[in-house]
């Protein structure tokens, strides 16, 4: 983790630069699936799944049998902490659905606004080292909430052909209605087309490294909608002299571990403070299982000293985090400085370990710089918002004449005419 002192702001732009994979390689490989899930469906997924996951399987679907066994082989100390999360992130999620309020724009004319849920939706759930049955809770809870009437979730399987039994566990606690041991870009590809066995979506949902977030991109072209470009997990922290040097060290660790392509900044306003917490780095890393993940991720991580914590705030959100903590005094009072970031942690013991599992927010979150134009996912995510509109004889007397001279003004004589044949029909009485 190479430390900058007081880097000029036009070397920015390569301090935020991600690790990514060559796109034109990506591409293709996705191209390439795509097409051959598209032609040959179930039968393409099966090849795709040998050649990446090492596992001939010939039923994708996860049976009841399978559903119910998982639920045996789950702690009871898990299945509380999976209830206990599921229960914040539904009581936040339910905070955030709208009434709809009419408005009446002009005498007799009424404009309003209502949610429709997404009918099929596709929940992408990573697998390999780290099941993350949280992200289960994330999109499932939301979904079910929006009213969503088939949640449909792809996982990779494991080499004995088996999907981790926590995430069906969390599957069936949050109402999804199919599960299929299918990963990876083959996935992604099967929900955008879908195949013999799997259903087709209208939007797809989760994380992903950057294979199965560039199937996301590629799918938006075949027309299926996805929530945001959500690639490896990023971690911002700001510092100052009253931060706890032992937490913001765990805080980077804990995004680290995520995979060898995440990323992690530090930003404070002394160099005392940085080498404080790579020390404790050093030393809370020694202890960890994932410790070669972590080191490979902190080869393309960086600690950042700056003048001031104003201009802290001011590089990140120029790299616009995944995550953002703020590990400084009065932390509140300097909300209304940060303009990029998907979520936000407030003070020393707001850990990003919190919303990544149970304070109750979402931690579907854009990376790679997307903060910077996309939300993380809400209760929004899942529905569609219709317009609605009614006009009663006097709103169109009222509104007519103004619709009918903007209407020749761009000479289109047929709009002119829809008002103006209204108009005449009230003013002989026809109507």
């Amino acid at each position: 983790m190479k430390t900058y002192i007081n880097p000029n702001p036009k070397e920015w732009g390569d301090l935020s630069q991600r690790k990514t994979l060559a796109l034109t390689d990506l591409s293709e490989t996705v191209k390439g699936i795509f097409s051959d899930v598209q032609k040959n469906g179930d039968k393409a997924v099966s090849k795709y799944t040998h050649i990446f996951d090492g596992v001939t399987i010939t039923d994708f679907s996860v049976s009841n049998e399978e559903m119910q066994n998982a639920t045996t082989l789950v702690s009871e100390d898990l299945k509380n902490a999976i209830q206990e999360a599921a229960k914040n992130i539904k009581q936040f999620h339910t905070s955030q659905k709208e009434i709809a309020t009419k408005v009446e724009t002009t005498s007799g004319v009424y404009c309003w606004r209502e949610n429709r849920a997404i009918e099929t939706i596709g929940i992408y759930i990573p697998g390999g080292t780290a099941p993350l049955f949280s992200t289960v809770l994330m999109l499932a809870i939301p979904a079910q909430i929006a009213g969503c009437q088939n949640i449909i979730l792809c996982s990779p399987p494991n080499k004995k052909g088996e999907i981790d039994s926590a995430i069906l566990y969390a599957a069936q606690l949050t109402g999804v209605t199919s599960i299929y041991k299918i990963g990876g870009i083959q996935a992604i590809a099967a929900l955008t087309f879908g195949t013999e066995t799997v259903p087709k979506v209208s939007k797809l949902f989760g994380p992903g490294n950057q294979y199965v977030t560039a199937a996301k991109q590629y799918a938006q072209q075949q027309g299926i909608a996805i929530d945001m470009p959500a690639g490896p997990s990023e971690l911002l922290v700001i510092a100052d002299d009253t931060c706890d040097a032992d937490f913001v060290a765990s805080d980077l660790l804990s995004q680290a571990e995520h995979g060898e392509d995440s990323q992690v900044i530090l930003v404070a306003n002394s160099i005392e403070i940085i080498e404080k917490v790579k020390i404790a780095i050093g030393v809370q890393k020694a202890k960890l299982p994932r410790i070669a993940i972590i080191e490979k991720a902190l080869e393309n991580s960086r600690a950042l000293v700056l003048n001031s914590i104003d201009e802290a705030i001011k590089f990140s959100n120029y790299y616009a985090p995944e995550h953002l903590i703020l590990a400084i005094d009065d932390a509140e009072n300097k909300l209304v400085k940060i303009e990029n970031a998907g979520s936000v942690f407030i003070g020393n013991y707001s850990c990003e370990s919190a919303g990544d599992y149970a304070s109750g927010t979402n931690h579907t979150l854009p990376t790679n710089g997307f903060a910077k134009n996309y939300s993380g996912v809400s209760l929004d995510s899942f529905v569609k918002k219709i317009t609605f509109q009614k006009i009663t004889a006097t709103g169109i007397q009222n509104l007519g004449k103004t619709i009918e001279i903007m209407a020749a003004a761009e000479q289109l004589e047929a709009h002119k005419n829809a008002v103006s044949i209204r108009l005449k029909k009230i003013q002989n009485g026809q109507y």
